[in-house]
């Protein structure tokens, strides 16, 4: 053991370095989802955060596709930082920037013309979906924004600076606070909103983060060498072709789990409010510790990029399993946590003793998947720093939807088993990305490990 240990621990001190403040600044997003769910469960009761619950599982598919695409730029600024070319990241933040402003457009407008739509066709409660229409809209113009930020924190972080998208995502969490309760409840003469006003508080705080991180990236002195190449005239087919390579295939893995997520949110939500409310107390807590394990799966994609553009192979993979070696023991804690605290974390969300007695239930369910959520992000994450992600994308498509949503539908409609036998579902798709991804990362890594002059891993 102490021979494993001092061969990665290198790994561990570096890793975590440049983890922790990407963890931080990754639960920014979800901690807006969160702080929503609190203030709404509490200053505006059960059915509130019922269409809380639905549109966050909507919300997210939306999110996470934007999102995806905007990860596309850092394991190529990773790999050009690794080979020392820094006026090529410049001209890829031009064309990054390009592609998530168009982006973040054509989903508001699918989410005006088409979620809005659709919540009045999910089986859903009127009382429900009245208050979810609204709010929705809301978070769909805020993913413009949201978008801007993630060009310039991606950008960052693919160099290494890590700390300055934390900072300014702990600032706009605290203003998401204040406006949220402010308007809400309404203080200081402003009219309560509801559940529109988490809306509009999350959207202005979405705002104010993307104008500080693109001032703060484009004035530093720290990018100067990086950012000679930023300007209209490096857009071109080929890098936002690039981009779109690797972003494409992320925003689809991202799409594939959370919108199993949302399926099974949805699925729920046909059992009633109260089911469906549980529901979203338990996987928004699920949600906060999966977005701490996909920091330091940012991190570990960073690592390997770098790595993987200096082609030194061996520290590629000793870095990686360093990764889910961090993970695994992070995620272990959180297991215990949510056994142990079971019954006193759905507090913070609601004093409705039915929403909190089933939500106690769901977390000792996501007590069992919190290792096998840990280590399928690590797997992939890493394989994006190599620019692997066709494969993997297959993987969370047959993990989830093949295998998460068809069993937990099964197990929660037909078998009669309810909210359990959905989330039995979801645990058992985790487990099989989880597996497929180490499997697939194990074989590429030890390939270029045994092979540390071939270049480039092979297009799949």
């Amino acid at each position: 053991m102490k021979q494993l240990f001092n061969t990665y621990k290198p790994h561990y001190r570096d890793n975590l370095r440049l983890a922790i403040p990407v963890v931080i600044s990754q639960l920014g997003h979800i901690l807006v989802q969160t702080s929503d769910s609190i203030i709404v469960g509490h200053f505006a009761g059960t059915v509130a955060l019922a269409a809380v619950s639905l549109v966050s599982s909507m919300f997210m598919i939306i999110m996470v596709i934007g999102l995806g695409l905007s990860y596309g730029l850092t394991p190529l600024i990773a790999q050009q930082n690794g080979k020392g070319d820094y006026p090529e990241c410049g001209r890829l933040l031009s064309n990054s920037l390009l592609v998530n402003m168009i982006s973040g457009v054509v989903l508001f407008i699918a989410i005006y013309f088409g979620a809005v739509l659709m919540l009045g066709h999910l089986d859903q409660s009127p009382d429900v979906v009245a208050q979810a229409k609204p709010f929705l809209l809301l978070l769909g113009l805020s993913v413009i924004p949201m978008l801007f930020f993630n060009t310039f924190k991606q950008f960052a972080e693919g160099l290494g600076f890590t700390k300055q998208a934390m900072y300014i995502s702990i600032g706009g969490n605290v203003l998401n606070i204040i406006l949220g309760i402010t308007f809400v409840k309404g203080l200081f003469g402003i009219h309560p909103m509801g559940v529109r006003g988490v809306g509009y508080s999350t959207l202005i705080d979405r705002t104010m983060m993307a104008t500080i991180m693109s001032i703060y990236v484009l004035r530093s002195s720290k990018f100067k060498a990086y950012i000679k190449g930023f300007a209209l005239e490096s857009i071109n087919w080929l890098r936002v072709k690039q981009i779109f390579k690797i972003g494409a295939p992320v925003a689809m893995q991202y799409t594939f789990e959370v919108s199993a997520f949302g399926g099974a949110a949805i699925i729920i939500g046909t059992m009633g409010a109260v089911p469906q409310a549980a529901h979203q107390i338990a996987i928004n807590l699920a949600s906060i510790t999966y977005m701490m394990a996909s920091g330091i799966s940012a991190a570990a994609a960073i690592k390997s990029g770098n790595y993987f553009g200096a082609k030194r192979f061996h520290d590629l993979r000793h870095s990686a399993i360093a990764s889910y070696h961090v993970v695994l023991v992070f995620m272990a804690i959180t297991a215990i946590m949510f056994m142990v605290c079971n019954q006193w974390l759905p507090w913070a969300y609601t004093s409705d003793e039915r929403v909190i007695a089933i939500a106690s239930q769901l977390l000792i369910m996501a007590a069992l998947f919190q290792l096998f959520d840990g280590t399928q992000v690590i797997g992939l994450g890493v394989l994006r720093g190599m620019g692997d992600v066709n494969v993997p994308t297959i993987i969370t498509f047959l993990a989830y939807w093949v295998v998460g949503i068809p069993i937990g539908y099964l197990l929660g409609l037909h078998l009669h088993m309810g909210v359990i036998g959905v989330w039995i579902g979801l645990v058992l798709g985790l487990i099989t990305a989880s597996i497929l991804l180490f499997l697939r990362f194990s074989s590429i890594s030890k390939r270029h490990a045994h092979q540390p002059l071939k270049g480039e891993i092979a297009s799949d």
